[in-house]
């Protein structure tokens, strides 16, 4: 089956990159991207590229390339679905904050929504494919909503999910590790899974394209990031005894991951992973584990968030205790909200866990990113459910400008690796600062010697 119309439902941070992507390189097909969500939408089809609702480098550009060629955003979705002979869903699937699995869950209701739309418009046969991160065997639920609407239209339903690291996404999509399908193993599910693969096929070479059950490809990307927060927690767990016993974090992870059996990647202490990914999947795989009654299995995976909670206290117990125990009234300048560089996305992000500890203390932030807005810091601290959210704007005020945020400043808490960061005039900085001037690397991307000469008094994590 050749593909020359596709439907993505849902315009967010998957769905934008992963059909520009497409557009890009199947210029044949027809790419509709649809979302119910009007100044999303608005935002995609912005003439000026930089206001996209999704930073990405690079992204832009390949918007502007296919944007009304074979490119399309819009809130039709009906429309977009009837004409598809492919619908990608690409919503979300956050960590239900309700209900049985509270707090751990995977809350699918958009999925099913997304389900239940697809059996009440569609005339004619298609390929549904679940992009969003799911728990094991959702598949299975979109093929009993989809397979009993009495309607005739024959479904196949293939996993394939996305493996995007925020910051880098163009290049995972442009070169990927690997891409992976699942599918139903029979003569129908295997044409869907053909289908998808020749898509893939024009930028993508064959061996890096997996093909599994629908299942196996499901619970692989919930595996992928649980093994990767594990790194994380794991280094992070490393750094507070290298603190301890005066080793240097950087050097324990250089030694070991020399190791082929381990290597490098994922084993940068920091003040501990965020985003929209790890915590959520992780929890996801501990609700999993529980439900089926695996509770050792489920306390092991459990930990690595436990661990990534605990260094991002531990953080913000060493800025109180430096600080002479007291941070009442005193200017703490945030360099860095993002959860990582290069993305505007900040969900999850540990600044926004090290500025309710330091509010609670009553502590002034000054907070300085170059991709988030003050309305977002705020929304993204009052969704934590502390205080109101006029309550947490009497201690959290965000600037445009990196020197007028450390100004008078008493600490500054570098919490968001930008590149930018390693750029600025440290002695103006200084300057300009309270005396003692202190600064918490909590991702290790400054040189510490370079800003103890000036006359900085230094932290950093794992040193």
């Amino acid at each position: 089956m050749k593909i020359t119309n596709i439907c993505c439902i849902g315009a967010g941070y998957v769905g934008g990159p992963t059909m520009a992507i497409i557009a890009q390189k199947c210029p044949h097909i027809k790419v509709n991207v649809v979302d119910l969500n009007e100044k999303r939408i608005a935002d995609w089809n912005d003439p000026d590229i930089q206001k996209i609702p999704i930073y990405e480098p690079g992204l832009g550009e390949i918007v502007a390339e296919s944007r009304n060629r074979n490119l399309f955003f819009s809130t039709e979705v009906d429309k977009a679905i009837d004409e598809a002979q492919m619908i990608f869903i690409c919503v979300n699937t956050p960590t239900k904050t309700y209900g049985t699995g509270k707090g751990m869950a995977a809350d699918l209701k958009f999925i099913e929504l997304c389900a239940r739309q697809i059996a009440r418009v569609a005339k004619t046969d298609k390929i549904v494919v679940e992009k969003s991160t799911l728990p094991v065997r959702t598949a299975e639920a979109i093929k009993s909503i989809l397979n009993n609407t009495g309607n005739g239209v024959q479904f196949q339903i293939l996993s394939n999910p996305e493996f995007l690291a925020e910051g880098t996404a163009i290049e995972d999509l442009l070169d990927p590790d690997r891409v992976l399908i699942g599918g139903d193993h029979t003569t129908e599910g295997m044409q869907a899974i053909q289908a998808l693969v020749d898509i893939y096929a024009h930028w993508v070479t064959r061996n890096h394209i997996l093909t599994t059950n629908v299942w196996s490809s499901e619970l692989s990307k919930l595996t992928a990031n649980a093994f990767l927060a594990q790194r994380v927690s794991s280094i992070n767990a490393m750094s507070e005894l290298c603190e301890k016993t005066e080793a240097n974090v950087e050097e324990v992870a250089r030694a070991i991951g020399m190791d082929s059996r381990i290597g490098p990647k994922f084993l940068k202490a920091s003040v501990g992973f965020g985003g929209s990914c790890f915590q959520k999947d992780i929890l996801n795989l501990v609700y999993i584990a529980k439900s089926y009654g695996l509770h050792e299995v489920a306390d092991y995976w459990e930990q690595v968030v436990i661990m990534n909670d605990h260094q991002k206290r531990r953080f913000s117990r060493k800025m109180v205790s430096t600080l002479f125990n007291t941070i009442s009234g005193k200017k703490i300048a945030f360099l860095g909200w993002a959860f990582k560089k290069d993305t505007n996305d900040s969900r999850e992000s540990a600044a926004i866990y090290i500025a309710d500890d330091l509010i609670n203390e009553q502590a002034n932030i000054t907070a300085f990113d170059p991709k988030i807005t003050q309305t977002q810091m705020l929304s993204d601290i009052t969704y934590l459910g502390t205080r109101d959210e006029s309550e947490n704007a009497k201690f959290l005020h965000a600037v445009s400008d990196p020197y007028e945020a450390c100004k008078n400043a008493h600490a500054i808490a570098v919490l968001t690796e930008w590149d930018e960061f390693k750029q600025y005039d440290w002695q103006r900085i200084y300057d300009n600062m309270l005396k003692p001037a202190f600064v918490f690397d909590g991702r290790n991307v400054l040189d510490m010697d370079a800003l103890r000469n000036i006359g900085f008094v230094c932290h950093s994590i794992g040193k």
